[in-house]
């Protein structure tokens, strides 16, 4: 998959290398030469350019990516108004960095779904997000057990845990499932995903619901790719 990271800070360029050690084609940009410079030979591609700068943004593949991040922390505004030229140019998928409540406020003002907060952490979960479609967002318990949200598999839609028994073909335990509930935000109903409980044996899976995992990362992947 091809995506662009916006700013090569300290979570740009974490997010950046990631994805290209993961075999993902990326092209990290900063305003800043000596960074672009420093990281050339651990990202894809790297580009010197002002995200700010509407011809510059241009220039970039953009309706070919899967994705644009804007990885900007240190300058709030060119943060904000870099989001907002990729939104007025129609980029499909924009993942923007909330370092403010007041930028959260901002970005959901300009209808961006998805940001993240500016740790190396959030850097490695966005990325395995990105890596797999299906898995919603991640948590590294130990070397070897993670956390994981994904999609409830098709195969498995309408089934109770205790049909679906996959404590016992995968070797994962389901902590809990996510649905959908309608909130309100900035006036304007949202969907708020909240937990349904402790899972438990007669849980029914539904669609649209989302896993929470508990396993190696192996045995969930493993999951995720039996269960299409």
């Amino acid at each position: 998959m091809k995506y662009i990271v916006l700013g090569l800070g300290h979570f740009g360029r974490s997010l950046a290398i990631r994805l290209t050690e993961m075999g993902h084609e990326v092209i990290g940009v900063d305003v800043k030469l000596t960074l672009v410079e420093q990281f050339k030979d651990q990202i894809t591609h790297t580009v010197c350019l002002d995200t700010t700068d509407r011809e510059s943004v241009r220039s970039l593949p953009l309706k070919d990516s899967d994705a644009v991040i804007v990885g900007i922390g240190e300058d709030g505004g060119a943060s904000i108004l870099t989001t907002a030229l990729l939104k007025q140019l129609q980029v499909k998928r924009i993942i923007g960095r909330v370092i403010s409540d007041l930028q959260k406020t901002v970005l959901e003002a300009m209808d961006i779904a998805e940001y993240v907060m500016p740790e190396e952490e959030a850097a490695t979960r966005l990325a395995m997000r990105l890596d797999n479609i299906d898995i919603v967002d991640s948590f590294q318990v130990s070397d070897k057990y993670s956390i994981i949200e994904t999609k409830v598999p098709a195969k498995y839609v309408g089934l109770s845990l205790q049909e679906a028994n996959l404590t016992n073909v995968y070797k994962v335990i389901v902590l809990t499932t996510l649905r959908d509930q309608v909130g309100t935000a900035l006036s304007q109903n949202r969907l708020k995903r909240e937990a349904t409980g402790i899972a438990k044996s007669d849980t029914i899976l539904q669609e649209g619901d989302v896993l929470v995992l508990f396993g190696e990362m192996a045995d969930i992947m493993r999951l995720i790719r039996k269960g299409e």
